[in-house]
């Protein structure tokens, strides 16, 4: 769990510089920032979607982990908890402009974009089957950096997302010592990192204000991604 915990800690000193010089950049550079994360998201969804297992298993498993997903309402409920965060210390930020970005859509956008890469779940992965940690220690490096600027663009919001990835990634870890027989097929591993990118191309194409996709209904896909890639091993 030391990678883990690392990465928690990082995204947290990010944040925290990021609000320091927040009200030193005038918004027209924050919108240009913004701009730039979303493109920077879509190329690295993009190139982790080409770079996947089987296309079959993909839309596969998207169209069952939409379908799941949209059933349990998960982006609903995760919205939900940004918006009792922000109700909850509302008090402590009701100072600003309408457009400013709510503290609610700072943790959604940025707790999607540092669970759902590839380099969380490999790196979570990893850190579980063999305490290798060093793909956990490269994340942590880049999360703080883009902790940093999304919390000059989105607000405090962003630093609640630490502990998401604390829980999400720690659930990995301990999944991956439970089943480490299971999860040694590399071919696996770019199966759940094909669906994953998937994700992070749709988070991109919403910070571009391409689209308004409910990303966090998709997130089923990167656990039923095992599934599909071996029900389809069988036929």
């Amino acid at each position: 769990m030391l990678g883990v915990a690392v990465n928690f800690v990082a995204i947290l000193i990010g944040g925290v510089i990021g609000l320091l010089v927040k009200k030193g950049i005038p918004e027209r550079f924050s919108s240009a920032i913004m701009a730039g994360i979303g493109l920077c998201i879509l190329f690295i969804g993009i190139s982790g979607a080409l770079s996947g297992g089987s296309i079959i298993n993909l839309i596969i498993t998207i169209v069952l982990g939409a379908a799941a997903g949209t059933a349990l309402r998960i982006d609903d409920r995760l919205n939900q908890l940004g918006q009792k965060i922000e109700q909850r210390f509302s008090s402590s930020d009701s100072n600003g402009g309408k457009n400013r970005p709510s503290i609610s859509q700072g943790f959604v956008t940025s707790s999607l974009l540092f669970c759902i890469g590839a380099m969380a779940i490999v790196g979570s992965i990893n850190s579980g089957l063999v305490g290798d940690h060093s793909i956990l220690f490269t994340k942590s490096t880049i999360d703080m950096i883009s902790a940093l600027i999304l919390t000059v663009t989105l607000g405090v919001g962003v630093l609640f997302s630490a502990g998401a990835v604390l829980i999400y990634q720690g659930l990995i870890v301990l999944l991956a010592q439970a089943l480490r027989p299971l999860l040694e097929s590399y071919s696996l591993i770019a199966e759940i990192n094909g669906a994953g990118s998937i994700l992070i191309v749709a988070l991109g194409l919403n910070m571009l204000g391409v689209a308004k996709i409910r990303v966090a209904d998709f997130l089923p896909a990167i656990f039923l991604a095992p599934v599909v890639y071996y029900v389809s091993g069988l036929f």
